[in-house]
């Protein structure tokens, strides 16, 4: 027996076992689900759909969850679904509600400074001396 190996049967070899340095979710267009679906719907030998998969390097999930989408919604249930949380529905008054909520803020650290300073104004005053008028009292 020969066990000698082509040089191209190594690339090939080399090509199968190449694994990328970062891991890539792998996403699937409506035409190519629609043709996927389309073969396994044609294979009618045992064993034919695990090829059809092996050959494409799908699992058979894949092909599961694919013929559901297409019996819940057709050709729109195909296409590839946006991942993440789903973007919340900006309410227009939203924005100006923490505009007031901030100037509200800072108009309120604000009266507290003027407040701190008038007591400290009181306390000069009382070191020195000074005789402040009441606020009840007029000038």
């Amino acid at each position: 027996m020969d066990f000698t190996v082509s040089s191209a049967e190594m690339e090939m070899v080399g090509r199968e076992t190449e694994v990328s340095s970062k891991a890539r979710r792998r996403r699937f267009t409506a035409k190519y689900k629609r043709k996927i679906l389309k073969e396994a719907a044609a294979c009618t030998k045992p064993g034919e759909v695990g090829a059809l998969l092996r050959r494409e390097g799908l699992y058979s999930s894949n092909l599961v969850e694919w013929r559901r989408a297409l019996e819940r919604g057709a050709l729109s249930a195909l296409a590839p679904k946006q991942r993440g949380p789903a973007a919340k529905e900006v309410n227009p008054l939203a924005r100006r509600v923490a505009e007031l909520e901030g100037e509200v803020g800072k108009l309120q650290r604000r009266a507290e400074r003027a407040e701190a300073l008038v007591e400290v104004q009181k306390k000069v005053s009382e070191l020195l001396g000074i005789q402040l008028p009441k606020p009840d009292e007029k000038s």
